[in-house]
């Protein structure tokens, strides 16, 4: 089993840069909003001196270290779990990830757009909580909805047998 991280946060907060530093990629890092629109993925070997040192006890012939899968997600806005931005196309992506690491930006750039044309850190932080809760409440009602149907379907079973 790998590891794999989302990257989130609002558009232009600077999660392509961190994907490019963290994978040695270069794609592109724009100053507009949804420059990320499929998610990129880079894959990296987790620094491990110990492998070495195993397959040479053990003669492997083969060394596999571990991998971290990063995932540079497009950018989240408010109403995104309603379909604003990206919406449910970003959710699904975000939703194929073990881990979640949200970029946040707290400096102040004229030269760098905001989409909210404001720098809030707390906000920015709030908002992207919130689209993941919304999301993550959406699954859940409609994974209940799919088990009272099973749940019926199983019951109307069950009565057919009796008679």
């Amino acid at each position: 089993m790998s590891l794999s991280i989302g990257i989130v946060g609002l558009p232009n907060v600077g999660k392509s840069t961190l994907f490019n530093a963290l994978t040695n990629n270069n794609i592109l890092a724009a100053n507009y909003p949804f420059a990320t629109i499929e998610p990129n993925t880079g894959i990296v070997p987790v620094p491990d001196e110990r492998l070495q040192k195993l397959a040479d006890m053990y003669a492997s012939k083969k060394i596999v270290p571990a991998t971290v899968t990063f995932v540079d997600i497009a950018g989240l806005v408010r109403g995104a779990s309603q379909g604003e931005g990206l919406g449910n196309q970003f959710l699904s992506h975000i939703r194929e990830v073990s881990a979640v690491c949200q970029v946040v930006r707290a400096f102040h750039n004229d030269d760098i757009v905001h989409v909210h044309a404001r720098v809030d850190p707390r906000e920015d932080i709030d908002i992207v909580n919130t689209e993941l809760i919304l999301a993550d409440i959406q699954t859940v009602e409609k994974r209940l909805l799919s088990l009272k149907k099973q749940a019926k379907a199983e019951r109307n079973t069950a009565e057919c047998r009796t008679r």
